[in-house]
């Protein structure tokens, strides 16, 4: 996948020309170490972070594309869509897809493709992982 910025850096640049620092550190969040994806837990989540001083900067979450069945396929798109509705929810600013396996270049391509879209509509920057067997 392309990763083409379509962001306005001006309005990058006029958002932090008055920034401060904050005392929260940023972590990366392994997706499938929550419990659910549920807003109630995120908001719980999403607050007992900040009172430990952490900042949810990044989720990460494994994909597979290897069903021969076209409903699975659906099935792990959709368990994505919940990730980065997640990522948005807890106010990450990246939600990186790790694809663990690819048997099925074709429908992947489609389902990251869709799930880039609305992961920018969600205001979440967007990564594809591809894991390489060695």
């Amino acid at each position: 996948m392309d990763d083409m910025s379509t962001h306005d850096t001006s309005d990058v640049k006029a958002a932090l020309s008055t920034s401060r620092s904050t005392d929260l550190t940023p972590v990366v969040l392994d997706a499938s170490n929550l419990d659910s994806t549920a807003p109630s837990r995120l908001r719980d989540l999403k607050a007992g972070l900040a009172d430990e001083g952490y900042l949810p900067a990044e989720l990460v979450v494994e994909a597979e594309f290897c069903e021969d069945d076209p409903l699975a396929i659906q099935s792990e798109s959709d368990r994505l869509r919940e990730y980065v509705r997640a990522a948005s929810f807890l106010g990450s600013g990246r939600i990186v897809v790790d694809v663990a396996r690819s048997c099925r270049p074709d429908d992947e391509e489609s389902a990251l493709a869709a799930l880039e879209e609305r992961a920018h509509r969600e205001g979440v920057a967007f990564e594809v992982r591809h894991r390489t067997n060695t």
